[in-house]
This record gives structure tokens, sequence and C-alpha cells, in this order.
């Protein structure tokens, strides 16, 4: 049951104002439209798409309305950088503004995956070595900041904090894992001598008494579509961040599969399963060897036709895996408070072995199989994921709860249909266009909102696009190229954002710069960490920053530190990325364009995505400079320029010369 608040009669509107005005904000008529269009869709049951651009607060958009509802809402976002606005931001403010409201109900909650939180039995016990024994002190270079990590922890639980990752010391990731566990190796609340002090399980606690909670795509698609419980009921999920869910869902269900990972959780199990009829655990190292072998005589790639000795190894590593775990000898007849730490990461080392095999070994038509390249030290491993996931979304998430999914793109080509087709819904289901009877339970009606933005692109940006550029080849960025992005860049003394399909065209544009303009400052990704880099870049208006994916969607640096953002070609998926591939080839199968609907749906987000770093406030002004002619020349130019902001448009290479000089004046 989904836990009901009582009601409130105030309207949202009334609400809405509130929050502005002890936020210190300015309320504009894209959010009250949103908020009252979000308030509905929450009370009819019905989908909804917002799109709303960067400026509109969308956050109070959904949050007023969220926190009105009756009642419990979910609130899923795909960055650590949002959640903690809302958390840390938005919702005390907003709790604050609410107060005295009669009958709201604004008790909130962070939820996230468990090996996020420290693990105060794995801080106070040991972590198991290679054998499962438990080691208490960490030595080698990393023992001072593992101790580091298990202070911060016991003061949190001392305090009352709660022992989150995001919270901690600066550390790595192989830092973290010593003192944190995932859902395989938790001994579990009653088994745990901790359980009663457990961040993870208090986390779920507080979640449970209260009415808003807010979590990640990933934690929300382990809950609803892989039917793992971890969220407590909820009647309707926020999504924002929309543009991103597919991929998120797509990563949380993908799974992984190497040689060294059965060798270590065969080495983890012999102790456990040594009294065991044979050697089990000697099997499954056998099996291990057997997989290398196969993967040795594997092409990288997607494999569509599984050889004959990949598919046996993966069945040896399958059954090899289960009689391992059928070896465990069951748990002493212990109370509550007395698992073995060693004996539960062990066999959940060895569970996700078989599951991961058996799932590569069912050879599913529903599954992608492919394996990726040796990198260095690391040896290649096979990957599986879904083909597509709009069809577990639909039936797993959209079919139970009402769905609000918002985002500053959700538009493509002009059109929700794109979008709301990779999320699970169907175009014929759209307000107005539902050609089934409304009572039938397969149609699900969805109603798609554009709010606009605050922006007047028009006359705050110019999309310029390099006509005269050589289209780009494979072979990274040509003289001509980067000829055009010195030029630029010279024109407006820095201030540049560079954003490259490679991280090899990152690093040639960002020596290109340095050795024909040395006066300015110019960063590549890689060269410190993202948050140093944009701190660099903000501080020193004469300074370029280059780099790629995580650049496109992380950065917000409104102001003069950005005034030109330099796009160095179309971002289509790489033709052998094995999933995309896959996905386009499955489209043009069933008679669609495999092509647009992939390859152009992929590279529209990003663009737009990447177009709007340059607009972050008011008074910002700049130019998009795309240095890939067929933006203009080529058959779907039309709907990638259709899913950027309304920005004006030139291809005259002197004129925006012109522009950028006149910018780097003032």
């Amino acid at each position: 049951m989904v836990p009901e608040t009582a009601a409130t009669t105030t309207p949202v509107s009334e609400v809405l104002a509130k929050a502005v005005t002890a936020l210190g904000g300015q309320q504009r008529d894209g959010q009250v439209q949103m908020a009252g269009e979000v308030a509905e869709a929450m009370q009819e049951g019905r989908h909804l798409l917002v799109q709303a651009g960067t400026g509109t607060g969308k956050s109070l958009g959904y949050l007023v309305p969220a926190m009105l509802h009756d009642k419990r809402v979910v609130v899923a976002t795909a960055t650590l950088a949002l959640q903690h606005q809302l958390v840390e931001r938005d919702l005390p403010r907003l709790v604050e503004a609410v107060k005295g409201v009669p009958g709201l109900d604004t008790s909130y909650a962070v939820l996230k995956g468990r090996s996020n939180y420290a693990c105060l039995h794995r801080i106070r016990a040991g972590v198991p070595d290679d054998q499962g024994t438990l080691v208490d002190v960490p030595t080698g270079s990393m023992a001072e900041k593992v101790l580091e990590l298990r202070a911060w922890a016991e003061e949190e639980s001392e305090q009352g904090g709660s022992g989150e990752r995001d919270n901690a010391p600066r550390h790595t990731d192989r830092e973290w894992r010593q003192v944190a566990v995932n859902h395989r190796e938790c001994l579990g609340a009653s088994k745990c001598p901790f359980g009663a002090e457990c961040f993870a399980e208090l986390a779920k606690e507080k979640a449970q008494r209260s009415h808003l909670i807010v979590t990640n795509h990933s934690l929300l698609a382990i809950d609803a579509i892989e039917d793992v419980p971890m969220i407590p009921d909820y009647d309707t999920v926020v999504i924002d961040e929309a543009h991103e869910l597919t991929a998120r869902v797509t990563q949380a269900a993908t799974d992984e599969l190497g040689a060294g990972d059965i060798e270590r959780a065969a080495r983890r199990a012999t102790r456990w399963t040594a009294d065991a009829a044979g050697d089990p655990a000697g099997d499954l190292e056998d099996a291990a060897g057997a997989l290398a072998e196969a993967i040795e005589a594997t092409s990288p790639g997607r494999i569509d036709n599984v050889s004959t000795q990949l598919a046996d190894a993966l069945v040896l590593v399958r059954d090899a895996a289960r009689a391992c775990l059928s070896a465990f000898p069951r748990e002493s007849g212990g109370g509550e408070g007395e698992g073995d730490a060693g004996r539960t990461q062990a066999k959940g080392m060895v569970q996700e072995v078989f599951v991961n095999a058996e799932r590569m070994a069912a050879g599913s038509q529903a599954d992608v199989l492919w394996l990726g390249e040796a990198r260095d030290r690391f040896p290649a491993r096979l990957h599986v994921a879904p083909l597509q996931v709009w069809g577990p979304m639909r039936d797993k998430l959209l079919t139970d709860k009402t769905v609000v999914f918002t985002s500053a793109t959700l538009m493509l080509g002009g059109d929700f249909s794109a979008v709301a087709t990779s999320l699970g819904l169907k175009p014929t289901e759209r307000e107005g266009s539902i050609v089934a009877p409304a009572d039938d339970d397969t149609v699900l009606p969805w109603k798609g909102l554009d709010v606009g933005s605050p922006f007047d692109y028009g006359q705050q940006a110019i999309l310029y696009v390099a006509r005269h550029l050589p289209q780009p080849g494979r072979d990274g960025l040509g003289q001509a190229q980067l000829d055009e992005i010195c030029d630029l860049v010279d024109k407006l003394d820095g201030r540049t954002l560079g954003l490259f399909s490679s991280r090899r065209a990152a690093e040639t544009a960002a020596e290109a710069v340095r050795a024909r303009l040395p006066h300015l400052t110019t960063l590549a990704q890689g060269d410190a960490q993202l948050p140093e880099l944009a701190k660099q870049f903000v501080e020193d208006p004469h300074t370029c920053l280059f780099g790629t994916l995580s650049l496109w969607q992380g950065l917000d640096v409104p102001g003069e530190t950005c005034q030109l953002v330099i796009i160095d070609r179309i971002p289509f998926p790489r033709p052998d990325d094995p999933l995309m591939s896959a996905r386009a080839k499955a489209a043009d199968a069933s008679g669609g364009n495999g092509f647009m609907e992939v390859s152009a749906t992929h590279a529209a987000l990003l663009l737009a995505q990447g177009a709007g770093r340059l607009i972050r406030t008011m008074t910002d002004r700049g130019v998009v400079a795309v240095l890939d002619p067929r933006l203009e020349t080529a058959r779907y130019g039309r709907f990638l320029k259709a899913s950027l902001p309304p920005m004006w448009s030139t291809i005259d290479p002197a004129l925006v010369r012109q522009a950028l000089s006149r910018l780097g004046q003032a």
C-alpha cells in the first residue's frame, strides 16, 4: 500500500509563489505552467513529458506539486550534482517556505544503493583477503586514507550522520571499497552485529517514514525493472534529467564477466567448500581457464553468432558456479547478529559469476553480447546488455506508476516522439492522438508539454556551422579544423569550451592552441580532476577547456567564463559500438530507420546538451560553433538543428569572427 497523507486545498500556484520568494528567486511563467501541469498529471494518473529550458526553475516546478500530492512521490535524478542541490538547497528551503500550509507532509529522505554507504561491519571487523580471512588493519600506500575513512565513518555513526560516500573525505574507488560493501556482500540487518547502526538500513527506514524520496535513475531501475525491492511503495515518480534515463537503465542492466572474476571467486570459495565432495572451487577455476581460451579465440566487438568454443565455456562456467554454490555449507544456527562476512562475500562472488554466465549462455534475442578490447593490464571481458529498455520500462514502471519525465532536452527534431518511444510510450497514445478505446488497459495516455525558456536565444546566441570546412574524416582533426579552432579562440581571447568526439581530438586541439596562442591558458580533460579544471576555467577568463563526454552534459559555467562552445563533429555513436549498432540493426529489421531512430537521435540529444552549455543566465552571450558541415548539407541536418535551442544561425565565417571580437573587447 502507498501511504496517503492528508490532502491540502492550498493551490499549487500559491505554494509555488511562497517557495520562490523563500529561495530568493523570480517566478517564471514556464515554471507556473509546469507546476500546474505536473499537479494535474499526478492527480489524474496520466504520464507527462515536460521540457523546461535552462533557467525555468524546473526543480520547484515538480517539487511543489510533489509535496502537495496526497501519496508518496519518488524523485529520481541522473547526476549527484542535482541530487545534492535538491537535498541540500531546494528541499530545506521549500520545507521552510511551506511550513504554514495546513495538512502538508514535508518529510523527505535520500536513498542510494548500498555501496554508497560506509559499512560498519567491514570497518570494525575487517576486509576479507583472497582466502576470505578478515584482515583488520590495511597495509600499503592506501592504509592512511582507509584509516581516515574509517575514522570518518565512526564519527558519522556517533553524530547520527548519513555515512554517505558524497560526504566522505576525498578518496579513490579502490579506497572506498575497503569501507563499503555491495548488496551481495552484505550480511543483512538481522545477521549483522551492527545492523541497528547500519547507515544503509537507517536510510531505508527514514525513506519508509517519508513522503518524498530522492534517489537516482539506477536505483529506480533496479527497483522497478529488475524487480529487486529497493524503494518503499510509491504512487508517482518524477524523473529529472530524463534524457539520460534510457542510458542509465541500460547501464544498470549491463553485466560483465572475465576469467579473472571467476578465478577470484574460486579462490574465495576454496575455504568454504573444501569439505564438499570433489573439488567444486577447483572445477570453477578450471572453467575460468576454458573461458580465457575461448575469449582469446574471439574477436573484440559484437558477437552475433556465438562460437561453439565460447558457448561451451560459458555453460561450463555456469554449471561449475552452480555446483560451487551448492557446496557452501549452511550457516550455523547462530542467533541474530552472527553472520560470517567472509562466507557471505565469497558466496556473493560465486553467485554473481553464476548469474552473469547463465545470462550470457542463454543467448537471448533480448540481449546483446560483445567482447571488449583488452587495455593495458586489463584483459578482454565479455559484456551483455539489453537490446532495448523501453519494453521493460513500459511493462514494469509505466503500467504501474504515474511518471513525470522532465529535462531541458526532450524534444528532438522539434517533437517528443523520439524520446517518448525510447521511454516506452507510443506516439499514438499522446493526448489528442489516442486511437484505442479509453478503457483499453494497453493504452498509456501521455501528454507532451514544452514550457519554453526564459532566455532569448535569438538575441543571446549564434549558431555557426563551418560549412566551408571539409567533412570530418576517421583520422581525427585535420589542419583546416585546427586552423578554424585557433582563429575562433584568438578572436575571443579565450573563454572557450571545446567539446570533442574523442580524447585524442581534444588533446590535439589543445596542443595546437597552446602552440599558436601561448598567452592563453589551455586545459585538456585529464590534466587534473574535472572539478579542479572547472575551477581554473571559471577563475581566469583567458582560458580554454577542451574535453569529451563528461563536459558535454556535466558542466555549468554561467557568465563570461564561457562565450564560445566549439563542437568538432556531429556526435554520432561509433560505427563499431556494439549496443548502438545492434539497436540500429534491430530497428531496420522491424521496418524502421535504424540510422534516424538510433544514431541521429543519439547525436541530437548530445548536440542539444552540448549547445546548452553556452547560455546559462539571462545575461549570457556567445557562439556555438559546429565544425561539421554535415549539419548544413546532410538531409538529417534539419532534424539535428531542430533539436537545438532556437539560436540565430549563420554559415558566414567573417560575421562570426566579428561577433567574437566584439565579445572579446566587451
